[in-house]
């Protein structure tokens, strides 16, 4: 990797502060185009992390959390290549709220590759839902 492309880590103000906790919400690499790897986002809102009581919401707020992380790089969903969903106690249910909450943000047909892994729990007490991705952009010539 040239010296003036190292990986640059990007922490939106508007998402609480991930140093505590031993990560970076994002790290976009620059080359022919910049990748973008993107930690965990869940439906915890402002810097209390607050945590709504059901799932259709916290999907809601992880995705508005993921869509924050992917301004800060000047990108959108449509740049995303592969996400990887985690989800508390899954179930047929959840996978509607999932599928109905996706289809309104990814409204191409291209859609990323996907990943999901049911779990009994999550980081914090009452997160039920978890997405990270990894997002690509051309740069220009």
């Amino acid at each position: 990797m040239e010296k003036n492309k190292q990986p640059k880590l990007i922490n939106p103000a508007e998402l609480f502060d991930p140093g505590p906790y031993g990560f970076s919400h994002s790290i976009a690499v620059e080359s022919p185009s910049t990748m973008c790897f993107i930690s965990g986002q869940s439906g915890g809102v402002g810097e209390n992390h607050v945590l709504a009581d059901d799932f259709k919401t916290q999907v809601q707020d992880a995705l508005k959390n993921l869509h924050i992380v992917l301004q800060s790089h000047s990108m959108t969903f449509e740049n995303i290549v592969k996400i990887t969903l985690l989800i508390v106690d899954h179930n047929q249910e959840k996978l509607e709220i999932w599928a109905e909450e996706a289809r309104n943000v990814w409204k191409s047909s291209f859609l990323p590759t996907s990943t999901l892994i049911p779990v009994s729990q999550l980081a914090l007490p009452g997160m039920l839902f978890e997405i990270d991705a990894i997002a690509v952009k051309q740069l220009a010539n």
